[in-house]
């Protein structure tokens, strides 16, 4: 390694003016071996520049070549890897982390070393050194700023040490004075030797004189600590008279302290009472008012509610440790319990009798509103109410089981209230739908009795299931001729001029206005009380966090009350919001049933009012999950819009079970079948009902069912028909269905559209090619013979050869068809057409035009053989495809 220094320095180094102080022998960690230098060199110019120089084999050759040079103040770290376990691998953290592992532990501790001492000597700077023995660190303390910088080097070090400025200049001085000492080294030491000794004994003289400044300088030195000596005795005189003074201080600030503390007890003694005066005082006038006040008086509530609150407050308030010990403060404390129950007990007594007195009162008001669709309101009770809110506030704090009795005693009361109004409102409703007097009814007293509301709820419903008593076609079950059925209808009216469909429309007008009015009407009667309650009992919309005391839930009527213990105010089981819904249950408990009974009423008048019933409760089911999801009136009207869907569901079905049963007459043409024109009328109200409705889908599902339901019906009745043709069947009713969709643009039903026009289409043109037939039938039985004989392998004009088909054969029965006999079929024709079809759909003469069209193509076809298989013959039909059109047209007219 020695060797390998040297090369370095005199190769590498020394060319660059740089001395080579460390060298280690690195590979690269986790690589191949390729072995370097990492060698620590200084710069022999000032400023002194330290570096760590890679240095690298020449892979062309021995010689060394120098590959990268790193500046040591960009180093920031040395990493040993381990300070306590050799290891030959270390990191040198630069621009990045350099990973190396050293030929020996030997060789990377002398490198780490020498880069220490480096850094101590010429940057001074934090480099990092971890994982590094702190032995090796401190082996390598430098003990001078001279000392040297390696181990091995020491002695190069050593031999060479700079001479600083003034030296310098004496060496300059001294060489200028003798010129001759380049020449003559021992004449100028001789010089410098005697210089020496004059310059020692200058010295020596100069101690000696300096000798009697000694003297005089020790003599003043005596005289000051004679001087100390005075004082101090002085000193010791003051202390010994201020020894008494200090006695007597002190009995003083003793006494002071006594005195001090005496008034900080009175202080904090008084600063006690007034506490307990202040925040334990209540005032005469709060007393008298908590015993005496009026209750119904606006200015009397005002005054009891200042007097519960400030009562409150005394109570409520945070006494100190050890107030509660004091005799008076129990004294007070006992009289305010026994104010909080005496005025508790008045305030609920006088709440009671409000609510039965309000009871008394709303039933007067009753009369007034029986003839009216309308509800009584209850605004001046909830107003006069409103103004005990905050005392009931206080009553939910202060005395729980009275708050709660007091809930409960207004929930019978006022339910018993609303039972009434609302029996007699929807009483009122009912009637108006009916159309009958309430003498007619039997609706004369008020309110009906349970009994009286479950016999006419069943006999709603009716155990058949059928729908009687309605103007809807859809009632029909027996399947008429279109003439018979309006016959059949209009002998029903008794009305002058005014047709079946429009009463149904007049009546259904009538029964969606009532039952929105219905709707309207409830809606603000139970937001208002709801909102009431809210008010009055404290229950907010939030969940409750009140009291952490034991408490038990009772169930008071279906409803979920809490009762608390004499602790405090118990915590609620379910939200406040909960407790709410509770209430109004209990309170608007007749609500649910009286809806389903008005339902069932106008589901039992016509079946067609579930739709109205649908769109409208749907519509206000939205609004009030809008305002509260969770909200008596939103549960209660999606209860009431279950049974309505049902409704819904059982009109579409019931649709479906008559189209299913339907009979037809075996002696009457078919026409437009009844399930047909009532799925029309179904479809034209359902979209004036469902216009823009929130339920659109329900109705979209309904029309699926239906449509498919018809088309299997109409199918099946054609296939059952006896006196109409199945094709005329099909043609009839499916052009009526496609007229129907296509007037109504349906988009859920727009794949049944192309349907039923396909439908149609295939069945139209298969009754004109069956009642067309083949008119010329002989005529069409010879060229079928003609057709056969070409299909065998004749050639076409080779086939007037074949005895059965030459030319006399064919004029022989081309003479049979003269223009007047195919009149005479096609008139015939004509008749049977018209006794097939229909006059209500009118399609005769579409039937007709195509008939036409059939026949003019046979015709052509003829032509075309003749021509074809008897070229040159001459041969032609005794009547044109003009005299078709015309007799066509003659036929059509004279019908």
């Amino acid at each position: 390694m020695t060797a390998i220094k040297h090369a370095l320095q005199r190769d590498i180094f020394t060319p660059n003016d740089e001395r080579l102080l460390s060298i280690v022998n690195v590979c690269k960690a986790g690589k191949k071996k390729r072995n370097c230098f990492l060698c620590a060199t200084v710069t022999t110019e000032r400023p002194v520049q330290v570096n760590v120089v890679k240095v690298k084999k020449s892979d062309k050759g021995d010689f060394y070549k120098r590959q990268t040079a790193w500046a040591l103040r960009d180093l920031a770290v040395v990493d040993a890897k381990d300070a306590v376990k050799e290891s030959p691998e270390f990191d040198l953290h630069f621009d990045k982390v350099y990973k190396w592992v050293a030929s020996s532990t030997v060789e990377k501790n002398t490198f780490i070393s020498c880069i220490w001492k480096l850094n101590q000597r010429y940057l001074r700077k934090k480099i990092d050194f971890i994982n590094v023995s702190s032995q090796l660190l401190e082996e390598s303390v430098p003990s001078g700023e001279n000392q040297s910088v390696a181990g091995g080097d020491e002695e190069a070090v050593d031999e060479y040490q700079e001479l600083n400025a003034r030296e310098e200049q004496d060496i300059e001085i001294m060489m200028e004075g003798c010129e001759y000492a380049i020449s003559n080294a021992e004449a100028f030491a001789e010089k410098l030797s005697r210089e020496l000794q004059v310059l020692d004994g200058a010295n020596i003289q100069s101690i000696m004189a300096s000798e009697k400044q000694v003297n005089i300088l020790m003599k003043l030195l005596d005289e000051a600590l004679k001087e100390v000596d005075q004082i101090e005795l002085k000193l010791s005189s003051y202390e010994e008279m201020l020894q008494s003074v200090k006695e007597q201080m002190d009995q003083i600030s003793e006494s002071n302290h006594l005195i001090h503390l005496s008034n900080t007890n009175n202080v904090k003694l008084l600063s006690e009472i007034e506490f307990l005066v202040n925040h334990m005082d209540l005032a005469k006038g709060h007393i008298k008012a908590l015993q005496e006040g009026d209750l119904t008086s606006s200015r009397g509530i005002e005054a009891c509610t200042n007097a519960a609150d400030a009562l409150l407050q005394c109570m409520n308030v945070a006494l100190r440790p050890g107030h509660d010990m004091l005799h008076a403060v129990k004294q007070q404390q006992q009289r305010f319990s026994d104010l909080r129950e005496q005025f508790a007990r008045r305030l609920a007594s006088h709440l009671n009798s409000v609510f039965v007195q309000q009871g008394h009162d709303q039933s007067s008001t009753l009369a007034q509103h029986s003839a009216e669709l309308t509800l009584p309101n209850h605004h001046p009770f909830h107003r006069d109410l409103l103004r005990y809110a905050k005392l009931m506030e206080w009553l939910k704090n202060t005395d729980y089981a009275k708050y709660e009795g007091l809930t409960k005693n207004y929930m019978d009361y006022l339910s018993r209230l609303y039972e009434r109004e609302i029996k007699d409102f929807f009483e009122v409703a009912k009637i108006k739908m009916t159309g009958t007097t309430r003498e007619g009814k039997k609706f004369a007293t008020l309110p009906r009795k349970e009994s009286a509301v479950k016999q006419e709820t069943e006999s709603l419903h009716g155990s058949s299931g059928k729908l009687t008593g309605s103007t809807s076609s859809l009632n029909k079950l027996s399947v008429q001729s279109s003439g018979n059925r309006r016959s059949q209808s209009s002998s029903l009216l008794d009305m002058g001029n005014m047709s079946a469909s429009d009463l149904d429309v007049a009546d259904r007008t009538k029964f969606d206005k009532i039952f929105e009015q219905v709707l309207s009407e409830l809606e603000p009667l139970c937001l208002a009380e709801q909102d009431f309650i809210s008010k009055f009992f404290k229950l907010q919309q939030h969940q409750s966090t009140s009291g952490t005391t034991t408490n038990e839930v009772e169930e008071m009527d279906g409803v979920a009350l809490c009762r608390s213990y004499p602790s405090g105010v118990p915590q609620t089981v379910s939200s406040e919001k909960d407790m709410i819904r509770q209430m109004m249950t209990k309170i608007f408990r007749c609500i649910e049933p009286e809806l389903n009974n008005l339902i069932a009423l106008g589901d039992k008048i016509d079946s067609f009012n579930s739709l109205y019933m649908l769109v409208k409760m749907s519509h206000h089911v939205w609004t009030a999950q809008n305002v509260d999801p969770a909200s008596f009136l939103s549960t209660t009207l999606g209860n009431v819009l279950v049974t309505v869907k049902r409704n819904f569901d059982k009109c579409i079905s019931n649709q479906m079970k008559q189209m299913d049963e339907v009979k037809i007459s075996k002696k009457s043409k078919v026409g437009i079948l009844p399930f047909v024109a009532e799925f029309e009328e179904f479809a034209a109200l359902a979209e004036s009902i469902f216009k823009n409705a929130e339920r659109r889908g329900d109705l979209d599902k309904a029309y699926i069912k239906l449509i498919r339901a018809v088309f299997d019906s109409v199918e099946k009745v054609a296939n059952e028909s006896q006196k109409t043709p199945r094709d005329v069947v099909m043609m009839e009713n499916f052009h009526h269905i496609f007229a129907t969709l296509s007037r109504l643009k349906i988009s859920c039903l727009e794949a049944e559209k192309k349907e039923a026009k396909q439908k149609y289409t295939d069945h139209l043109q298969s009754y004109v090619i069956y009642s067309l037939g083949q008119p010329l039938e002989k005529l069409n039985h010879f060229f079928e013979g003609v057709e056969a004989r070409v299909a065998q392998g004749i050639r076409e004009e080779e086939v007037s050869y074949q005895l059965a088909f030459n030319k006399q054969e064919l004029r022989k029965v081309i003479k049979e068809y003269p223009g007047k006999e195919v009149k005479k079929g096609l008139d015939n024709l004509y008749k049977k057409v018209d006794k097939h079809l229909c006059e209500e759909e009118n399609l005769l003469q579409v039937v007709w035009h195509s008939m036409q069209d059939e026949f003019i193509r046979q015709y052509k076809h003829f032509e075309g053989l003749i021509a074809r298989c008897y070229p040159g013959s001459g041969i032609t039909m005794e009547f044109t495809i003009q005299d078709i059109l015309d007799y066509c047209s003659s036929i059509a007219q004279s019908h």
